[in-house]
């Protein structure tokens, strides 16, 4: 049977296809109206371009092609925030605030999540060059109000920020091989994991470690860190981020402070967003700084993306 797709490869039929086109126009109308500039960047580029700051993550979800061209190793993209990191970094080259947003298909060599498509179409939103939790609070406002704009019930955020567990694990001299170590430990929830790797480290640093996966709730598991957790200048600054956030968010929201996602990417607050009828996210978002400066210029960077498959889906 040679007309049989791929696994996890599908068609979209008509009447799917006409919630996904009505839910993308309304969405990109909603970033250019809060003055977000449209790009579309390649399917294709080669991969020391496609790869630059991202890490070994994306880089085993990407399919690999060679170039006949030019005989170099190319890459299908697997997530197009890179790629506008980019064009912002080296096309652009503004100084001051850019916002661009973006709307286009994303091919993965295995589903994000079980039963997912390995062809996800990916909107979003991302600015560069502003620092800061008024950026950070934008961001997580427009990302709320395209989860209104779809209609979508029960939607929900849960926020992070890696800057808790780095400034632990930095404050504490912890070398590369313990901090991966700690890092999937607390990733998992691994209590006893975590404990047997900090029985070396100083003990509020030890005490800390151990604490951070309990430390998953409402606003109030906010107040519970700034007592408990030390008075690194670093994780005070994180905490004063997300207490700012969870005092403005228009939806209902959750904190974990051991969500570690992006770890080597992203450099602060970090976010997803879920609703009723998806087990799995329907936006990802967060601040990455550090991509800039792989990219040759460093800039403050946050955005976020959506699974617009899956959030047409779930629509009114």
């Amino acid at each position: 049977m040679k007309w049989i797709l791929p696994e996890y490869i599908e068609d979209i039929l008509p009447a799917e296809a006409l919630r996904i086109e009505g839910l993308r126009r309304a969405l990109l109308d909603l970033f250019l109206k809060n003055r977000y500039e449209l790009v579309i960047p390649p399917l294709l580029e080669y991969m020391d371009s496609l790869l630059t700051g991202t890490g070994h993550d994306l880089e085993i979800r990407t399919f690999k092609v060679v170039d006949q061209l030019s005989g170099r190793m190319m890459g299908v993209r697997a997530d197009i925030t890179p790629q506008v990191a980019r064009i912002d970094a080296h096309l652009l080259n503004r100084r001051g605030v850019t916002r661009l947003c973006y709307c286009g298909s994303v091919l993965h060599t295995r589903p994000a999540s079980p039963g997912a498509t390995r062809e996800p179409i990916q909107i979003g939103a991302e600015m560069y060059g502003r620092a800061g939790v008024a950026a950070d609070l934008e961001i997580l406002k427009l990302v709320c109000a395209a989860l209104k704009l779809a209609g979508v019930r029960g939607a929900r955020l849960d926020i992070g920020h890696v800057a808790v567990f780095r400034s632990l694990v930095h404050a504490a001299k912890v070398e590369t091989e313990l901090e991966a170590a700690l890092f999937e430990a607390l990733q998992k929830k691994d209590a006893a994991g975590i404990a047997q790797l900090t029985k070396k480290l100083p003990v509020k640093i030890r005490e800390a470690l151990k604490l951070l996966p309990r430390l998953y709730g409402g606003p109030e598991v906010l107040s519970v860190a700034a007592r408990k957790l030390p008075k690194i200048p670093a994780l005070q600054r994180a905490l004063s981020t997300l207490r700012a956030l969870a005092r403005a968010c228009p939806v209902p929201t959750s904190f974990d402070l051991a969500e570690l996602r992006g770890y080597h990417y992203h450099s602060g607050v970090v976010f997803d967003a879920y609703c009723d009828g998806v087990a799995s996210p329907v936006a990802r978002g967060g601040r990455y700084d550090e991509v800039g400066k792989a990219f040759g210029r460093a800039r403050p960077a946050t955005g976020f993306s959506i699974d617009l498959r899956s959030l047409a889906g779930t629509a009114k």
